[in-house]
């Protein structure tokens, strides 16, 4: 028997088995958080489990057009392998895949022994490592949202359900090919910890909420979250696009983060009943922190070009460095929940941030705000958006870029080799939009010039 031959194994493809399934999909996030995946026969597991699956290293380096950007220890070293082990404590039946479940995996640097330094999932594993060390247990509720599209007869995508007016509803009249029941009951089977979902505020716009857990389990809910919903828009012939702004006469789609800590004996860190504004020491810290941090933590909650597109007055996406008590029109809202309930949530993040980045970037500044221990500034009043009362976040990817490589206290905690991967394959992504000529452009100028 082999060193992952092991009865715990056999025992789970016993049950597999018994289930029906002959096929086990182990996926693992990129770093633009895309599911990236092989298929393993049931019976081929234990050699998988023992030696790994060998994949490309420069799977991490692949652009969304599919050129590998020289970003170090990929084409500089000869395209080496990383390896890829399944996770068996995330096996789950895929629910709309008959005789197929799927688990998560670690990867690691064959060479080491060591996760590869691009790994989200691994990120997040050290920051949280971090906050142990203070006796602080991160916990996070991701709100997503997504427009679906549908085939153009013109040619291209267009939006489902396009009437206006529609925010907030449920049912036929925003969704009238019930996409949204039959996507929700998918992804509960998918033991994901789904709550509830809605049309959103533009056409063909949805936002499905999930449960607040344990920041690791969080970001993986999170990852296979918008891999399913993207795989089940594929199986009705439709696109389904976290993408922050996909088209110029709506709006943008989001990623909130509501964050709170436990302590060491299970409590809200972030409660105080006699604290400022019912707010502990720690929650306030760590509101200040995530402040301080903002312009370089924009780098991973809004990573795209056209994350930028999403910002700008009356649009809801916040672009100023500011916080408020249950005001939505500032970056980090405080919810008026306190006891259990004592949060703040980040409304920077767009929903085309990769979950594992995004949350060990809010996890890392808080983090950062405790240990520094500064207060927060006085809280936003009213409708914000004023430039007079607060600093402007970075308005392009370039931009926040430059910010996350000069704020060495964060990429400090995230560590050098992520940071160093991270902004040579994005700053290649600013340069080839930048080569790149638009639409927009040729009917600016061609007639005219």
């Amino acid at each position: 028997m082999s060193a992952h031959d092991t009865p715990d194994i056999r025992r789970s493809m016993e049950r597999l088995a018994a289930d029906g399934i002959d096929v086990v999909r182990v996926t693992y996030p990129d770093l633009m958080g895309t599911d990236r995946a092989r298929d393993v026969l049931l019976e081929a597991l234990p050699r998988a489990m023992e030696h790994g699956l060998a994949f490309c290293r420069a799977v991490y380096h692949t652009s969304p057009q599919g050129d590998v950007v020289p970003v170090e220890g990929g084409l500089d070293a000869g395209l080496p392998d990383i390896t890829v082990r399944p996770d068996l404590d995330t096996l789950v039946a895929l629910p709309w895949e008959p005789g197929v479940a799927t688990c998560l995996a670690d990867v690691v640097d064959p060479a080491t022994g060591a996760p590869a330094p691009e790994s989200p999932r691994d990120l997040l594993r050290g920051v949280l490592a971090r906050c142990r060390e203070r006796d602080l247990r991160p916990v996070v509720g991701p709100e997503l949202e997504y427009f679906l599209c549908e085939p153009d007869p013109a040619g291209g995508w267009r939006r489902y359900a396009r009437d206006r007016g529609v925010v907030y509803t449920a049912g036929l009249r925003a969704d009238p090919d019930n996409h949204l029941l039959r996507t929700l009951r998918h992804v509960r089977d998918l033991k994901i910890d789904v709550l509830s979902g809605n049309h959103e505020f533009d056409g063909g716009q949805f936002e499905i909420n999930l449960l607040h857990s344990e920041a690791l389990s969080a970001a993986d809910r999170a990852f296979r979250f918008k891999a399913a919903i993207k795989e089940l828009a594929r199986r009705e012939g439709r696109l389904a696009t976290f993408m922050a702004k996909p088209f110029n006469d709506a709006g943008g789609s989001g990623f909130h983060l509501h964050l709170s800590c436990e302590d060491a004996e299970g409590r809200n860190a972030f409660d105080d009943p006699a604290g400022a504004y019912g707010l502990s020491a720690h929650a306030r810290h760590a509101v200040a922190g995530v402040l301080a941090h903002a312009p370089a933590l924009a780098a991973l909650a809004n990573p795209t070009v056209n994350s930028y597109k999403r910002f700008g007055p009356d649009t809801l996406a916040p672009w100023l460095v500011d916080w408020g008590l249950d005001n939505r029109s500032a970056m980090v809202r405080v919810p008026p929940e306190r006891g259990s309930g004592a949060r703040l949530e980040l409304r920077l993040g767009d929903a085309g941030a990769n979950p594992y980045l995004l949350i060990a970037g809010t996890v890392a500044a808080a983090l950062l705000g405790i240990e520094a221990g500064e207060e927060p500034p006085a809280p936003l009043e009213g409708y914000g958006y004023d430039t007079a009362k607060a600093t402007v976040l970075p308005m392009d990817l370039s931009d926040a870029l430059d910010a996350l490589e000069a704020d060495t206290a964060l990429t400090d905690l995230l560590g050098k080799g992520f940071t160093s991967s991270f902004l040579t394959y994005k700053r290649n992504e600013v340069e080839r939009f930048q080569r790149h000529v638009t639409d927009w452009e040729f009917t600016e100028y061609a007639n005219h010039l």
